[in-house]
């Protein structure tokens, strides 16, 4: 079928074949489909959707149009873990260590920060020397030696999608559910997972602010997952605040090592990691159920295994040989701190978590411009909660910054960001639903 021919049978609302739609893609190759092609079978998918078994063929298209990585020979389960973006989501960074410290292998792909939310390279980042970006050769003996390494997409794996990706951007086609199952799923199938376990994200911080759209992804990520060959689970979690306490890079990090050595647990950030692992494990095997996972991840964080994990992960790929043992030494800090007041007495009742992430763009600590450096070193800690009582005068966060001037615009934003209120307010629970 001709490229045209397609886009006019998905405009008219037809059903694609499997086939023309892999043609279609391995058209993007030496752009023997044009630009305006995809821009116009991006709009055409936009305005009349794709049912099950085309959105899976395009996910198969995409994952087929650059390497699959190959990890047979490998004694260990190898499974993952996406998240849909959120604010304070530092969970890779605990989940990966952990999965590994209970026997799994997790060759963590991931991205930087988009938007209003952060980006889990820009934070392993903030550790010096590390490297996302390790030769294939580096990359596989560290999941092999350790059990997990955190990196970057390189450029041969779902090529496709990255150029796919960048014109639904400037097409305003980013917000179609088929289209995001496909980029999402094309890069981890491209990674040669054996499962996968999908955060989906719904609230005031997530891209899917809207519960019921959140629910139609997780569907359909789940879905087509198991529909293209990879086993596959979501849950569906709560982002109406911040995971952690804490949102920038370094600062993450921080709060990440402090998770792991048990200096610090924020009970909800808890609660999705431990969530998430279970899943992990049993979907790999190495657990019963996913409350047996969870039992497992939380003896390998009270044994110091995961942390010890960690660490070596850091240090196989460039990173300081002591750095959980003396990460203060390591981290960039803001040269300028300064605490965010209430206002009144109250009860913090609702909490504009975008307003929060983009506060930490402002910083610095995040991108307007894929192109635009980040400052690892700024961001906010010791996030107030909901449902939290604050008498007046009292603390709602700290902002870690580089100059007065943006302390105090941050500080503003963090302000506008709470709204008190003279009731009882409660969070409400963490881990919403789950997806099989």
């Amino acid at each position: 079928m001709l490229p045209q021919e397609l886009v006019r049978a998905k405009r008219d609302g037809g059903m694609l074949d499997a086939g023309d739609i892999k043609a279609f893609i391995a058209g993007f190759e030496g752009e023997r489909v044009t630009e305006g092609q995809v821009a116009a079978f991006a709009m055409a998918v936009f305005f009349r959707g794709m049912e099950r078994a085309e959105t899976v063929a395009l996910t198969e298209a995409m994952r087929d149009s650059g390497d699959v990585l190959d990890w047979s020979g490998f004694d260990r389960p190898i499974v993952d873990k996406h998240s849909t973006g959120g604010v304070g989501d530092n969970v890779s960074l605990m989940l990966a260590p952990i999965v590994a410290a209970c026997g799994g292998a997790v060759p963590m792909i991931s991205g930087r920060g988009l938007g209003h939310t952060g980006g889990t390279l820009d934070k392993m980042e903030a550790i010096p020397g590390y490297s996302v970006s390790p030769d294939n050769q580096l990359f596989r003996k560290t999941v092999a030696e350790v059990g997990c390494a955190i990196i970057g997409q390189t450029g041969r794996l779902a090529p496709a999608d990255k150029r796919f990706y960048g014109i639904r951007d400037v097409t305003a086609t980013v917000e179609s559910i088929p289209l995001i199952t496909a980029s999402i799923l094309s890069k981890k199938l491209a990674a040669g997972l054996q499962g996968l376990v999908l955060d989906v994200k719904t609230g005031s911080g997530a891209f899917m602010a809207r519960e019921d759209d959140a629910r139609a992804l997780a569907r359909s990520l789940v879905e087509v997952a198991n529909g293209a060959g990879l086993k596959t689970t979501a849950l569906l979690t709560d982002m109406n605040q911040p995971l952690a306490s804490a949102a920038g890079n370094a600062v993450e990090v921080r709060n990440a090592v402090e998770f792991l050595t048990g200096t610090r647990q924020d009970p909800r950030l808890l609660d999705v990691t431990l969530g998430l692992a279970g899943e992990m494990l049993a979907l790999a095997g190495l657990a019963a159920s996913p409350e047996a996972g969870i039992a497992e991840a939380c003896r390998a964080l009270d044994d110091g295994h995961a942390a010890t994990v960690f660490a070596r992960m850091v240090a196989a790929l460039g990173g300081p040989t002591d750095f959980v043992e003396r990460m203060d030494a390591h981290l960039p800090v803001a040269p300028i701190t300064i605490e965010v007041r209430a206002a009144q007495a109250g009860v913090i009742a609702e909490v504009d978590t975008r307003g929060l992430g983009l506060a930490v763009v402002a910083l610095g600590g995040g991108r307007t411009r894929p192109q635009d450096a980040v400052d690892h070193a700024v961001g906010l800690t010791d996030l107030a909660a909901l449902g939290a009582t604050v008498d007046p005068g009292a603390p709602l966060a700290l902002v870690h910054a580089r100059t007065r001037e943006a302390a105090e615009a941050a500080a503003g934003q963090v302000q506008a960001a709470y709204r008190l209120g003279d009731g009882s307010a409660a969070a409400g629970a963490a881990v919403l639903d789950r997806y099989t």
